[in-house]
Parts: structure tokens; C-alpha cells; sequence
């Protein structure tokens, strides 16, 4: 009951359901999810179970890849399909955008950046996420945030009468947001954008390539999970001991937060070097309960 599952989120869900759903499936209610996937989009949602619901800060930190269609030519308060048409682009204007331009302007998004969040993320404000605000009524403007952009591919360009398709794939950090990059580009070229499809691929380092469906995905131990994210230390019988009451051992090999695991090979600790009266320890920063 312990380790992260990789779903394969389907559209018209929301990730708080997917995990209610694990829950039942499992009976238990140490479930938890890292990085939040719209009802629409598809794609790579993390679950943690039991004590890997401890680590999905650090599941949340990691690279994402998206492939998303972007439809410009019109503008939507929620950025994406979902949203109210705020905007519509005359359509002799949309007709002139070219495949450069398009090309030229998105590229222009790619390194670091400062990115303005979408009214509708789940970003809190005054403690009450942004997107409730918006579905109160609220007017709200986030301020823009730095994010990387590692690289925007583009697949297909689609001249339909209303719209232009623009499909592409999306390799950025976390906290990047793809409808963002719709409206941007949208708002770049004068004609309105918004996102029409979305899929994750990848929450670095877990991959579509291993999602399943929420009722037969299968289990990921957590030492193997978490030793995919940080460096491992392997712990004697006498490390364990000191560790599970919340003691330091000796220090660890290198800076940073290392996963420690039991001599059984199950995870046990995150241990970071710390300096007390002159000596460098690795001090337990989480220490797992044992089951």
C-alpha cells in the first residue's frame, strides 16, 4: 500500500476524482497527487499511496511534456475550449497570419521566461484558488511568474475558415502553463488563442509509457519511485536504528537531500547534511512509518 501509481488521466475528470477513486480502489485514505491536470486534459497524473504521498513535493518539481492543440483566432476568459469566447478575430486578419509568423512568435517562448498564470489555475489566492474566484465572479490578474521552456515543436499548422489548428509539443519546467502559451501566442499575433487539446506525457521521471487506468495501474515501490528522483544512501542495521528515532547518522556523501533506504531495500528516510557544534551529520528531514 505504499508507492506512487502513474494514471493515465482520462478527459472529463478531475485529478481530486481520480484520486477519490484510488482511493476506494485501495481502501485507504493516504492518497495524494502531484501536478493537477484540468477535466479536460489527458495524460501522465502521479498518485502517491501510504508513505509516498510524503514525496510528491518532489514528483511536483519535475519536468513536464505536453502535446497540445492550440486554436487561434479566438480568445476565452479560461484560456482554453471550456471557457466563454471573450474575443473573435476578423476572419480577413486570420487569414494573413503565416506559417512564419506562427513559427517566428512561438518561438519566442521558449528559454526562461516570466509567464502570467491563467485567471483559472489553481494557484491560491488569499487562500481560495484562483479559478473558484473566477467562477464567483471575481476578476482576477495574477502576476507573472519565471518558468522554462526547454522546447516548443511544432507538428501540424491547420488553416480551417475559423480557425488556425496549431499542434505542438511542449518540454518545460514545472509551474509552466500550456494555456498560457495559447493565449500568449493568440495575443501575439492580434487574432486570440486558446488551448482545444491537451496531453501529458511525461511528469519527469514518470512516463505515459508506463500509465495505466485508474482501476489497474500498478503499484511503483517507493524506494524504486523515489531513487528515480534523488540520490540514494543504503543504511546499516545501526544507521536504521538511529534513524527511526530521529537521530543523525554520519554525514552523507554529497550536499543535497538523499533517499535513504532500509537494509530490506524499502525506503526509510530523507537525510540532509547539517552542521551542529563543528560536525557535519545528515540529519532526518522525513523519516518513513514503518507498516
Amino acid at each position: 500500500m505504499n508507492g506512487f501509481l502513474v494514471i493515465d488521466k482520462p478527459s472529463g475528470m478531475t485529478s481530486h476524482d481520480v484520486v477519490a477513486k484510488i482511493r476506494k480502489r485501495f481502501g485507504t485514505k493516504r492518497v495524494g497527487h502531484a501536478g493537477t491536470l484540468d477535466p479536460m486534459a489527458t495524460g501522465v497524473l502521479v498518485i502517491g499511496l501510504g508513505n509516498a504521498t510524503k514525496l510528491m513535493q518532489y514528483v511536483v518539481d519535475g519536468s513536464k511534456s505536453y502535446e497540445a492543440t492550440i486554436a487561434l483566432g479566438a480568445a476565452t476568459h479560461t484560456d482554453d475550449k471550456e471557457g466563454n469566447v471573450i474575443s473573435v478575430a476578423n476572419p480577413e486578419v486570420l487569414k494573413k497570419v503565416t506559417e512564419d509568423e506562427i513559427r517566428t512568435e512561438i518561438n519566442k517562448f521558449v528559454g526562461k521566461i516570466l509567464q502570467r498564470p491563467s485567471s483559472v489555475s489553481a494557484i491560491k489566492v488569499d487562500g481560495k484558488t484562483a479559478h473558484q474566484r473566477v467562477r464567483d465572479g471575481e476578476t482576477v490578474d495574477l502576476p507573472p511568474r519565471e518558468v522554462v521552456i526547454s522546447k516548443i515543436e511544432i507538428l501540424s499548422i491547420e488553416y480551417l475558415e475559423e480557425a488556425i489548428l496549431v499542434r505542438v509539443v511542449v518540454d518545460c519546467s514545472a509551474g509552466t502553463y500550456i494555456r498560457a502559451i495559447a493565449r500568449d501566442l493568440g495575443e501575439a499575433l492580434s487574432v486570440g488563442g486558446h488551448l482545444t487539446a491537451l496531453r501529458r506525457s511525461l511528469v519527469s521521471p514518470f512516463s505515459i509509457s508506463e500509465a495505466g487506468g485508474i482501476d489497474d495501474s500498478a503499484i511503483i515501490e517507493t524506494a524504486e519511485g523515489i531513487s528515480r528522483i534523488l540520490p540514494i544512501r543504503l543504511l546499516d542495521f545501526e544507521e536504521m536504528n538511529e534513524i527511526s528515532f530521529g537521530r543523525s547518522i554520519g554525514s552523507n556523501p554529497a550536499e543535497g537531500i538523499f533517499a535513504a533506504l532500509s537494509p530490506a531495500n524499502s525506503f526509510a528516510a530523507l537525510l540532509e547534511n547539517k552542521e551542529s557544534s563543528g560536525k557535519v551529520m545528515a540529519a532526518p528531514k522525513l523519516v518513513a512509518v514503518q507498516e
